[in-house]
C-alpha cells in the first residue's frame, strides 16, 4: 500500500524532516494530556517551538499531524523489533528473546504507543489502512518466527493458532502501555515479561491444561 503523502510548501527535505520530528514530539505530549480532538494546531505549533504560520508550511491539517505521529511511532517500533527479533533461528529461546525485546521497546515508548492505541481511530479514511498495515506486518514478524519453531519441531501448532498467538503477543506488549495505570503498580517490566511469556508458552505447549482450568 502506497505511503500517504503529506504536502509541504517547504522544499528542503532535511528541514521538513527536522520540523516534522519537532512537531511529532510536541504532538505526542499534547495528545497524551488532552487527546487528539481537544488539541489545537496552535498548541501543537507552540509545543513544537515555532509559530502557527510555520506549522502550516509543513502540514495542511491537524489530521496530517496525527498521521505523521502514528506513522513515525509504527516505524520506530518496527525498526526496533526488526533489530531484536531473530527471524532465522526458529527456536523457543529466540521467540522468548523476541518477546522480551518487543515488550522492552513498548516500555521505552509507552507514551507513543498509548497515543497510537487511543488515537489511531481518528485517522482519515485514506490514512488508516496504510498505518494499520504496518501493525499487521509487525504481527507477521512474530508469526514467521512461530512458524519456524513449528517447522523445526520446537512447537506443534496449526496455522490458525500460529496467527492468533502472534496477535496475542503484539497486544500483550501494547497492554503494558495502555493498562500501565494498573499493571505497573504490580509488576516491573522484567516481571511482566516473565509472567506473560510463561503463560504464553504454557498455553502453547499444554493447551489441554489451560482449557481444564478455564
Amino acid at each position: 500500500m502506497k505511503k500517504r503523502e503529506v504536502q509541504a510548501s517547504v522544499k528542503d527535505e532535511r528541514l521538513v524532516k527536522k520540523r516534522r520530528d519537532q512537531m511529532i514530539k510536541g504532538a505526542v505530549t499534547l495528545f497524551i494530556q488532552k487527546g487528539f480532538h481537544r488539541t489545537t494546531t496552535r498548541e501543537i505549533a507552540k509545543a513544537s517551538g515555532f509559530s502557527i504560520g510555520t506549522l502550516y508550511e509543513y502540514i495542511r491539517t491537524k489530521e496530517d499531524v496525527l498521521y505523521l505521529v502514528c506513522d513515525s511511532i509504527y516505524d520506530q517500533v518496527a525498526e526496533r523489533l526488526q533489530k531484536g527479533l531473530d527471524t532465522k533461528q526458529g527456536t523457543l529461546e529466540s521467540l522468548k528473546q523476541g518477546i522480551a525485546d518487543y515488550f522492552k521497546v513498548v516500555d521505552e515508548m509507552q507514551d507513543e504507543v498509548l497515543v497510537m492505541y487511543q488515537e489511531v481511530k481518528a485517522l482519515t479514511k485514506d490514512a488508516l489502512p496504510y498505518v494499520l498495515k504496518k501493525e499487521i506486518e509487525m504481527v507477521g514478524m512474530f508469526e514467521h518466527v512461530i512458524t519456524l519453531c513449528v517447522e523445526n519441531g520446537e512447537l506443534d501448532l496449526p496455522e490458525e493458532k500460529i496467527k492468533m498467538i502472534a496477535h496475542n503477543i503484539f497486544v500483550q506488549g501494547q497492554m503494558w502501555a495502555f493498562r500501565r495505570w494498573s499493571l505497573q503498580k504490580m509488576y516491573s517490566i522484567d516481571e511482566y515479561i516473565q509472567l506473560q511469556t510463561n503463560l504464553l508458552i504454557q498455553g502453547i505447549k499444554d493447551p489441554g491444561r489451560v482449557s481444564e482450568k478455564a
